[in-house]
């Protein structure tokens, strides 16, 4: 059971990281922040989800 919960839950990161890329690309940012926050979402997918969710561009 521990096993089926956890790649749910890698599922779910996935689908909010991917969610959060094209969030990103999309943003009215400049090039460099757009890089900079896909490396940091790709690098640290929870960590980089919180910051992006709590201090992205919005």
């Amino acid at each position: 059971m521990g096993i089926e919960f956890g790649g749910l839950l890698g599922l779910i990161i996935l689908a909010l990281d991917i969610w959060a890329i094209f969030r990103v690309i999309q943003s009215g940012a400049s090039t460099g922040a757009k890089v900079l926050w896909v490396i940091l979402i790709l690098v640290l997918p929870v960590v980089g989800l919180i910051i992006w969710w709590l201090a992205g561009p919005k």
